[in-house]
């Protein structure tokens, strides 16, 4: 009768962590599905706000109530013009829908003000591309990588982007430990 007791005692404990376990998984996927999900950063056109390597944790609301603003960095989903590695590209929001820019002298302007940027490398922004002067349309954004010294890919050169490419925003860098922090 004791070892009965036993058995059921342990087959109990078994299924209560099983059951818990259980419910930890479920709800860790519909996190990372449809709210919060780590990306690491495999270039250097974020340069110096990010570098390769950086680990970032992207939250996926934003996406779905079309909540983005001017110098929020996102995620992009662009198979069209990624082909080695992952689909998707990092960058920064200069603005959205409605508001025009134009890359004119080495500066950025949006809706004829020049934007303050001090998160760029150097102080030139390049007017390469077809798309340096244009108004951004509903559901669309423009965007730049912070590393303007270099050609890379971003709206000068791929147009707007449609809001529904956007994957996330960045919220938090967590790694390096030395550089954790919100954006």
């Amino acid at each position: 009768m004791r070892l009965k007791k036993i058995n059921n005692y342990i087959i109990n404990e078994v299924l209560c962590w099983v059951y818990h376990l259980s419910i930890a998984v479920m709800i860790a996927l519909v996190l990372t599905s449809f709210v919060f999900q780590r990306t690491i950063v495999n270039k250097n056109s974020m340069l110096p706000t990010l570098k390769e390597g950086d680990n970032l944790i992207v939250e996926k609301l934003s996406k779905r109530f079309n909540n983005f603003s001017d110098g929020d960095i996102v995620t992009i989903y662009a198979p069209k013009y990624v082909k080695e590695g992952s689909n998707t590209i990092i960058k920064r929001i200069i603005a959205t829908e409605g508001e025009t820019i134009k890359i004119k002298n080495g500066k950025v302007y949006v809706n004829n003000k020049p934007v303050l940027e001090e998160y760029i490398m150097g102080n030139f922004t390049r007017a390469t591309g077809d798309y340096i002067n244009l108004k951004v349309s509903k559901n669309h954004v423009y965007v730049l990588g912070d590393n303007r010294e270099s050609n890379i890919l971003d709206s000068r050169i791929m147009g707007q982007i449609p809001v529904d490419s956007i994957s996330g925003k960045a919220i938090i860098r967590i790694f390096p430990l030395k550089k954790v922090g919100i954006f």
